[in-house]
């Protein structure tokens, strides 16, 4: 028997393209049916997925890691190999939410649409947002990836408690290697309005940045917050709108997985045009 099992599955150009929605979340074929019976016959099995976009995962419990490849053009298989065999450290995160279900996603209810014409039920509240709002639990969150290393948040520190509409601040936090290897983590920082006058997103990515550590190295990682960070459209009056009031920063290695937190206030309102 091998050491371990490496299943390739995906999609084909009929089944995902720039021309057509799918239907659903289901790889098509019996392809989880063929990751089910090779992760019963050994337990160290890896998926390797070839998708560009979310897919239900039935056999996730059975399996022992799940690499989301995309599409990564003719070097593919090199580069795969190089993050399986541990040549590379992964420090990738993912660009979008992967439900549990189809039924939890926005679309749900919504999909196809009528005539032609798709209805965007969400508003406001696109991707993480909507999870966010719904309390809904994602498979896998947005922001989220792994690596062969870990990493500790610590010492989070505003720059000032007050800002005017023309200043910024910042953002600062140490970052600790606390693996056995060198990586790099994306430290993400999000940013709720907490006395908006209009319903708005409970939090919303603002800034990120990629840090390169050796194991047990500590490095401070500086990230700005200015008004086009605090500001939400108006569509009637067609002008950006940083409302006065309080706000929370929310630093973390995902949507869901935050670190740290800190406040701090806007004194004065402003729009600007579009």
């Amino acid at each position: 028997a091998s050491d371990v099992a490496i299943v390739c599955v995906g999609f084909g150009g009929e089944w995902q393209s720039e021309g057509f929605d799918r239907p659903n979340m289901d790889l098509p074929g019996k392809q989880d049916t063929l990751v089910e019976q090779i992760a019963a016959a050994n337990p160290r099995t890896i998926v390797v997925l070839n998708t560009g976009s979310p897919i239900s995962m039935p056999w996730l419990e059975q399996v022992a890691a799940v690499m989301q490849a995309w599409y990564p053009g003719q070097e593919c298989g090199n580069a795969i190999a190089d993050v399986l065999f541990g040549d590379s450290n992964p420090s990738g995160k993912l660009p979008q939410t992967f439900p549990v279900r189809l039924e939890d996603t926005p679309a749900y209810l919504n999909f196809p649409g009528e005539n032609g014409k798709v209805h965007y039920g969400e508003g406001l509240f696109v991707g993480y947002r909507y999870y966010d709002a719904k309390k809904i639990a994602p498979l896998f969150p947005f922001g989220f990836g792994l690596s062969y290393t870990t990493f500790a948040y610590s010492s989070l520190s505003l720059s000032t408690q007050q800002i005017g509409p023309d200043d910024t601040c910042s953002v600062s936090v140490d970052i600790t290697n606390t693996g056995q290897r060198a990586g790099k983590e994306i430290v993400q920082v999000y940013v709720r309005d907490q006395q908006a006058s209009l319903q708005r997103p409970e939090k919303e990515l603002k800034a990120f940045a990629k840090v390169q550590l050796k194991p047990g190295e500590r490095k401070t990682v500086t990230l700005s917050i200015g008004r086009d960070a605090l500001a939400y459209y108006d569509d009637l009056a067609r002008e950006w709108v940083a409302e006065a009031g309080e706000f929370e920063v929310l630093v973390g290695a995902s949507s869901q997985d935050i670190r740290a937190t800190a406040t701090f206030t806007l004194t004065a309102s402003s729009r600007w045009p579009f």
